[in-house]
């Protein structure tokens, strides 16, 4: 049998180095306390900008490095006291950060939704991006290297709307005569499962009404044609994954509830939480009532009548 073990999360992965691994690397180095001190900026710095891993070897080896470049200083007489590393003097040692991490981008594009996703690594957020262009038929088009199951939820999202035009008023014929194009960011990287239907059917919903989306907001949920909203899995970082990105609000299924009651009060604060059971609940969460700027003008007029 199979059994799928949860990687560290970037606090647990700060607290091991602060107990074990800087203890463990400064006597392999026969540094002192009095030579050097990670401040936690520091150790999360180095997390974020220079390891992408489940576990903790690739941050004990940066520590080791940093370790030792500063034990080369003390042998070569240019140590000039307690180190009190922070985040600039982690890259002085380390150099250019290696990898970067997404943040909100804001809200001033219709059609743009910040969504949350599971990864081996830990959690990450994700855009999801809709575009419309004239043209007859109303044809979807999916890039960003999407899997099956995420094809599926963004055909579904599409499908919900046009069953249930009602709800965002949108014009008659707005689906034969544009179309649509979704596409997920970092298209090198593959992308599949379910937990993007609510920020799909939400990223939908703003560019064919081009109303702007809550500010600070990220969601995570599957959908059904019905317009149910159902749990998904990987809460617990993806939550933390929000928050380091600057999210205040995120959307999630009723019924990821009792995920967020397990995760420690500490690692919730600053976020506040809206509980859905359908997507009619996410866009009156989500969408707001202003429209971006140089909104699209859906007004459809009669070629027959212009003729005459």
């Amino acid at each position: 049998e199979l059994i799928e073990v949860s990687g560290y999360i970037t606090e647990e992965k700060i607290e091991i180095a602060r107990r074990h691994l800087i203890p463990k690397e400064m006597e392999a180095t026969g540094l002192k306390r009095e030579h050097v001190k990670f401040t936690k900026p520091a150790i999360e710095y180095i997390i974020e900008n220079y390891t992408r891993e489940s576990g903790v070897r690739e941050l004990e080896k940066k520590i080791s490095k940093v370790m030792r470049k500063i034990a080369l200083e003390i042998a070569s007489d240019k140590f000039e006291g307690l180190h009190e590393l922070k985040p600039a003097d982690i890259r002085q040692y380390l150099g250019v950060p290696e990898y970067s991490r997404d943040k909100y981008q804001g809200n001033e594009y219709a059609g743009v939704v910040t969504g949350l996703a599971w990864t081996a690594v830990g959690g990450e957020i994700l855009f999801v991006e809709t575009s419309l262009s004239k043209g007859k038929g109303g044809r979807l088009t999916l890039t960003g290297n999407l899997g099956d199951v995420m094809k599926e939820s963004a055909m579904l999202a599409l499908e919900y709307l046009k069953a249930h035009t009602h709800l965002l008023d949108l014009p008659e014929g707005i689906f034969d005569n544009w179309n649509i194009h979704i596409h997920v960011p970092e298209g090198a990287i593959p992308k599949d499962g379910p937990s993007a239907g609510i920020t799909m059917v939400t990223s939908l919903a703003s560019a064919l009404t081009q109303r702007k989306v809550k500010a600070n907001l990220a969601m995570t949920g599957e959908i059904t044609l019905r317009g149910k909203v159902l749990p998904v899995g990987g809460i617990r970082e993806k939550i933390l994954a929000a928050k380091r990105a600057g999210i205040t609000d995120i959307i999630l299924c009723e019924e990821n509830r009792k995920d967020i009651e397990e995760i420690q009060p500490l690692y919730l604060k600053g976020l506040n939480f809206h509980y859905v059971k359908d997507i009619k609940e996410v866009l009156t969460l989500a969408l707001t009532d202003e429209k971006v700027a140089d909104a699209i003008d859906f007004t459809v007029t009669d070629e027959k009548k212009e003729e005459k």
